[in-house]
């Protein structure tokens, strides 16, 4: 389920999401570039700072997207929010965005994960060369253990100079209960192999439809039809009480001798494969079909 949230801007979007682990809630960033005036850089994390408070702290927090930080590689200095396995060193922005995960209690993940150094960069500078990871995944320090993974994927064809980075939570959409309506009884078809009575079916049947006429509209006449075999069909062939929930167990003395008789037209078919014994393997899985259908 997907709530709507009207919170946001041209830089934060905000997306919930109810699953049986509870709300998630998603904030994507864009974060001002480097060489962006520092009152733009004070309003915008102001502005994401405001959000984070607001999201209860039972609520999953996933905040992702091009943070345009370079948080660096030392985890002395934040081993709460940092892992091991980041690249290059820290800028403005990412000391900026260090402190408002110290601040909130969150982490990123990208470094927390050993891949491969091609795995750990997204947008590479395009004077220097140099390999960089912007674009971020961060979570609740107490949440980290949901997270199994996140990487960078350079085959990706974005249409943009950024990597794709993608992340994977151990997060389970929520399960919808619905009650069912009851449905009609079904009715014992077992008893359809019994001549007497289904003679006494098609004389209950008749009777039953000469008695009323009083009909006018084609819906009413197939309604009255439906409900009237329905009814009729119940009363002659009783419904069907059988509350073995192996169904193959309780009709194992029918099933095991046809099922038998199907293994052994299987294995002449292999041993001598022609017209005469495919067809009696056809016939045979047949009769498995359709005596499983009437149990």
């Amino acid at each position: 389920m997907v709530e709507p949230d009207d919170k946001g801007s041209e830089r934060l979007l905000i997306l919930r999401l109810q699953t049986s682990d509870g709300p998630v809630t998603l904030v994507s960033a864009y974060t001002p570039t480097l060489p962006s005036t520092p009152e733009a850089k004070d309003e915008f994390y102001t502005n994401l700072s405001d959000i984070l408070r607001n999201i209860p702290d039972n609520e999953h927090l996933v905040h992702l997207g091009d943070f345009n930080a370079r948080v660096g590689a030392d985890h002395d200095s934040w081993p709460s929010y940092l892992g091991y396995f980041d690249v290059g060193r820290i800028n403005e922005n990412g000391q900026r965005l260090l402190e408002l995960c110290s601040f909130h209690g969150l982490c990123v993940t990208n470094p927390y994960f050993q891949t491969k150094l091609q795995h750990r960069v997204s947008w590479r500078h395009p004077r220097s060369k140099h390999w960089h990871q912007l674009d971020l995944v961060i979570v609740r320090r107490t949440n980290l253990k949901t997270v199994l993974l996140s990487r960078s994927y350079h085959s990706a064809d974005c249409d943009n100079d950024h990597s794709l980075v993608c992340s994977k939570l151990r997060l389970h959409p929520k399960k919808f209960h619905r009650t069912k309506t009851a449905g009609n009884p079904r009715i014992d078809t077992t008893k359809m192999q019994c001549p007497d009575k289904v003679e006494e079916f098609a004389k209950s049947l008749v009777d039953a439809l000469s008695a009323d006429k009083q009909r006018n509209s084609a819906s009413e006449k197939l309604d009255h039809l439906w409900e009237t075999i329905q009814k009729t069909a119940l009363h002659t062939f009783g419904m069907k009480t059988s509350k073995n929930c192996d169904w193959f167990e309780a009709r194992s003395n029918v099933m095991m001798s046809i099922i038998d008789a199907k293994r052994a037209a299987l294995v002449e078919y292999k041993r001598s494969p022609n017209e005469k014994s495919l067809q009696a393997l056809r016939a045979a899985r047949g009769k498995v079909q359709q005596t499983a259908k009437m149990c």
